[in-house]
């Protein structure tokens, strides 16, 4: 899921803010968004459409169950590093600019993904989806405050809803896609629609999305930063990933604790440019507010948790119980319909309840946890509509929680710390994406060997869902740390 964030600002005059939505014709600015929606629409279903694919394409192309892993972490995690620094991108060569060069890049990336003839070029080609992605969604963001201005609400409220349905509906499509196998493409399918949608947007943002000036001049990008920030969840990802499979060797564990050192490095780094003037990647006055370093953590352990379980869920209807694409696909249904369901609803509902519509969205999820847990632990596997109700809960839950979150993580801080501080949640949000993958797939694949029968399949599944439970828990307690509510444009 990719939250509704701005692109990263510098520190501007009120002359340099975005212009107002006048200024854009009404009509103009709905297509504006339409091919906003399709660049966005990109990168949601490509950050979770391989959950159920991956078992087709490891036949194909072989691999481990690491590399099944890697297929949705190595994505996210070039995402989390790539979204430091994109927003600046906007800033210094114009939003609609950055965007198309972004799109043909990503549809260039997602060709060679299709088109790919091992799991090596194939990983090589997602973490390449990855970074670009990393270019156009800051500035999606970022040209949609552009054109409506103050009325930013009008276009979030059509926007929200759809994002918390293509959050989880990769999936869906990429069963429906396989079972099609068009032309013969199998699961190479769910990469190649990429085309016909990103061409799409390109053409009808070359004619309606406004072109923009670069806002600040004089920006350089921090690369060596990046490349840091970039290091440092290697090192923390990278055992996780490859270690069960290892038998933990001690490397992996000398890694993992490397990524601390190599994360305070980076810190220091930010530190020395802000105070020498510089631009730096992150504004790290935003930290020293306990709602938003409440908002951080919270961010971590919610996308790390629904990210980690949605793919654990494909994993052991595949996998453990036989399913095909589609029949996965179909049994994971609800979890789109109530995502849809709840970001819609959330929309008149977090107004009015502030920050404690999180802790009902949390409420609802757990229920439908709790409602799993217990499925998993039977004596016979669940069939295939067993799962909806449950499922149709926890999505609710989920998508009551998408769209105001960002608004009342950043409900405290000042004007010049929201572009920077959205930006760095949605980096978080990506990191915590690709953690969450590897860590749930590697406690499921701790219980379950590729090949074991049902009964290994419903131990791993319960576990899964019980970590994902307790991290549930953990980010409603975290909840109370975030202002009551969300922070209201200006």
């Amino acid at each position: 899921m990719t939250a509704v964030v701005e692109s990263t600002p510098v520190e501007t005059t009120p002359a340099e803010t975005p212009a107002a939505s006048t200024q854009t014709p009404f009509p103009r600015r709905w297509w504006g968004l339409l091919a906003i929606l399709a660049a966005t629409l990109l990168n949601l279903l490509d950050a979770s459409i391989v959950n159920v694919a991956a078992p087709s394409i490891r036949a194909e192309l072989g691999g481990s169950a690491a590399t099944i892993q890697w297929l949705a972490a190595g994505y996210t995690l070039a995402l989390a590093v790539g979204l430091l620094a994109g927003g600046r991108l906007g800033d210094m060569f114009g939003r609609k600019r950055v965007l198309q060069v972004g799109l043909v890049c990503f549809l260039a990336a997602s060709l060679a993904c299709g088109a790919a003839t091992s799991i090596e070029l194939l990983l090589a080609s997602r973490i390449a989806q990855g970074a670009f992605a990393a270019v156009m969604v800051p500035q999606c963001f970022g040209l949609i405050r552009d054109m409506f201005g103050r009325e930013l609400g009008k276009a979030y409220a059509l926007f929200g809803p759809l994002i918390g349905l293509a959050s989880i509906a990769g999936p869906i499509v990429a069963g429906l896609l396989i079972e099609a196998d068009a032309f013969g493409t199998g699961w190479r399918s769910i990469f190649l629609m990429n085309l016909p949608l990103g061409l799409a947007a390109l053409v009808l943002g070359a004619k309606v999305l406004p072109a923009g000036a670069p806002s600040v001049k004089g920006i350089r990008l921090d690369l060596g930063g990046a490349a840091v920030a970039a290091a440092g969840m290697v090192l923390l990802l990278f055992p996780l990933v490859e270690g069960r499979e290892l038998g933990w060797p001690t490397w992996t564990l000398v890694m993992m604790g490397a990524s601390v050192p190599v994360f305070a490095l980076f810190v220091i780094g930010q530190v020395r440019r802000s105070r020498a003037g510089k631009t730096a990647l992150i504004e790290l006055s935003v930290f020293t507010k306990r709602s938003y370093t409440s908002g951080t953590a919270f961010v971590v352990v919610f996308f790390g948790a629904v990210t980690g379980f949605s793919l654990a869920i494909g994993l052991f209807l595949q996998l453990g119980l036989g399913y095909s694409p589609i029949k996965a696909s179909l049994a994971m249904a609800a979890w789109a319909v109530g995502a849809f369901i709840g970001s819609g609803s959330s929309a008149g509902l977090a107004p009015k309840l502030g920050r404690r519509i999180l802790h009902l969205g949390l409420l609802g999820m757990a229920a439908g946890l709790v409602v799993l847990y217990f499925q998993f632990g039977a004596e016979t596997a669940p069939g295939p509509w067993a799962l909806a109700p449950a499922l149709l809960v926890y999505g609710i839950g989920m998508g009551m929680i998408f769209v105001p979150l960002f608004g009342i993580i950043v409900g405290d801080l000042e004007d010049h710390e929201i572009g920077s501080a959205s930006g760095l949640l949605e980096s978080f949000q990506q990191g915590a994406a690709a953690l969450g993958v590897a860590t749930l797939g590697t406690i499921f694949f701790g219980r379950f060997a590729i090949g074991a029968g049902e009964a290994e399949a419903m131990s791993a599944a319960q576990v899964t869902t019980g970590v994902a439970l307790l991290l549930t828990v953990a980010a409603f307690a975290v909840v109370f740390g975030l202002p009551k509510q969300a922070r209201e444009e200006h």
